[in-house]
């Protein structure tokens, strides 16, 4: 209390009734893969797709990350974080190749698709009486010089191959088998699009995606950012699909998806199916070689058929990206506690498998959730279940709610560390959770007819004993009640003789 020492009017602003706690953001993606352009590693967020053009390029043949990113906004997403891998810093990932050019005995490519206005020329070294063997390189967008590089073409640390490769943020230069590798005569050449003949592919690890939290690579460095609430990581199977990783290494990358989702406590991991595969191999796969088991993580199946501008064809992807932009549509139209299923997926047009209801029956009860094609309906998303094995985790907007709850009430009951430990603070930490749960029950998020039903609070002597006082600890119990998903409609028709009342004796 403020001390008066003089006579008079004072006005004094304190504090009165609960603390507003509010409610998080559910519905913020991650994806990770493979990009046009942009910075490797960097989580960087993304508000629309003009914003991830701007950062990361256009569509690009063989990423499956635009498609995921153009899909999730299509669906009603709006904030994701992209983190593009496959750079020098990712080990050995190969992406498709960019504009390339014959430079004597070298190959020149830029590090960029779609890098179409950069030309590299041979000019003559810079110093007196330079070796026959040294000569410049400049490398010029749209005719302006940007970078010049002094190099040689005998082995050792001024060789071309070395220098450019190390120093040059916008190309990369390699020998032709067996090409001579003498000094290119002067010229200037363009890198064109058309790209000369790939190099030998190499072999991409599981490590270019999970990643590591301490140097900020992969989905590892997404540790780092609170707001992540969903991780996709589409050009996985891109990477599988042409050979460049196991199925054993699909499986490595997503248990990691799994751990890292488990490890943080506020997020979901949307794993994909490997391509091509039938009802009966996806239930070999989940249950035999997969194994998952999981309530952070949810897996959907069949692949979905889109639109591909890069090659102008509709192609089939992996539906973790579109998915996501449906978890964030129905979390925006209804809540986090309505299941983001019954939904429609926009710019789907065809589905790689057509799934019977006998098909689904195989599929629903080990955790797969199925999207179907019906008539007059469209492509839905039929199924919203976690990988868990436990049914009190079976509902994917179980988990989500619980997410949103725990997450809701830790960012906004952090006043009340350090405050005196006593009756008066119990008794606000009550008032603070339950009028946040009262707000979520009035939203339909908790069952009950009245809030009692739906939850408690418990915060008092019971469970803060003197022994937990004098280890400066507050406890406070919540039990909530979520609401269930009607899964299973059942209408039951009987026949009635005519003339007979329908009024209960």
């Amino acid at each position: 209390m403020p001390t008066y020492l003089s006579p008079g009017v004072y006005v004094e602003e304190v504090e009165a009734g609960a603390r507003p706690i509010e409610g998080v953001g559910t519905a913020v993606a991650a994806f990770v893969g493979f990009a046009a352009k942009g910075d490797y590693n960097t989580p960087t967020l993304v508000s629309n797709w003009a914003q991830y053009t701007e950062k990361f390029g256009d569509f690009a043949e063989g990423c499956y990350l635009p498609l995921a990113v153009y899909g999730y906004f299509l669906n009603g997403g709006s904030n994701c974080y992209v983190v593009r891998v496959g750079g020098a810093r990712s080990s050995q990932a190969e992406l498709p190749a960019g504009p390339q050019a014959q430079l004597g005995g070298y190959r020149v490519s830029a590090r960029e698709l779609g890098a179409g206005s950069l030309s590299v020329e041979v000019g003559d070294p810079a110093g007196e009486n330079p070796p026959d063997d040294r000569f410049s390189l400049i490398v010029k967008d749209n005719g302006k010089v940007v970078e010049t590089h002094q190099v040689s073409s005998k082995r050792g640390k001024e060789n071309v191959v070395t220098v450019v490769n190390t120093a040059s943020k916008l190309i990369t230069i390699e020998e032709v088998a067996g090409a001579s590798l003498a000094r290119p005569d002067k010229a200037s050449v363009a890198l064109r699009e058309a790209p000369a003949p790939p190099p030998v592919p190499r072999k991409v690890v599981a490590d270019d995606y999970v990643g590591d939290v301490a140097d900020r690579t992969g989905f590892g460095g997404l540790e780092a950012v609170d707001e992540v609430t969903m991780i996709s990581v589409p050009d996985l199977m891109s990477s599988y699909q042409r050979g460049l990783i196991t199925l054993e290494a699909v499986k490595t990358v997503q248990s990691a998806m799994i751990a890292h989702c488990e490890l943080m406590g506020d997020r979901m991991a949307i794993l994909d199916p490997p391509p091509d595969l039938s009802p009966d191999q996806v239930k070999n796969w989940k249950q035999t070689e997969a194994g998952y088991d999981s309530k952070y993580a949810a897996l959907y199946y069949p692949w979905i058929k889109v639109y591909d501008p890069s090659t102008s064809d509709n192609i089939f992807v992996p539906p973790s990206g579109h998915m996501a932009g449906v978890w964030a549509r129905s979390d925006a139209a209804r809540g986090v506690h309505k299941a983001p299923a019954n939904e429609t997926v926009r710019g789907a047009v065809a589905l790689q498998t057509q799934l019977t209801k006998a098909e689904q029956e195989l599929l629903n009860p080990i955790g797969v959730n199925c999207i179907r094609t019906f008539t007059g309906r469209g492509i839905r998303v039929w199924g919203a279940r976690t990988l868990s094995s436990d049914p009190a985790w079976r509902y994917l907007n179980v988990r989500r709610l619980f997410n949103y709850l725990e997450e809701s009430i830790l960012d906004g009951t952090q006043w009340v560390v350090f405050e005196p430990n006593d009756d008066a603070l119990w008794a606000r930490i009550r008032r603070t959770i339950s009028a946040f749960l009262v707000m979520e029950w009035r939203k339909g998020a908790l069952f009950g007819l009245t809030p009692d039903e739906a939850f408690y609070v418990k915060c008092d002597r019971e469970t803060n004993p003197a022994e937990g006082i004098d280890l400066g600890q507050v406890v406070c119990e919540i039990g909530v009640a979520p609401v269930k998903p009607a899964e299973f409609v059942i209408f039951r028709l009987a026949q009635l003789q005519g003339g007979t009342s329908l009024v209960n004796e």
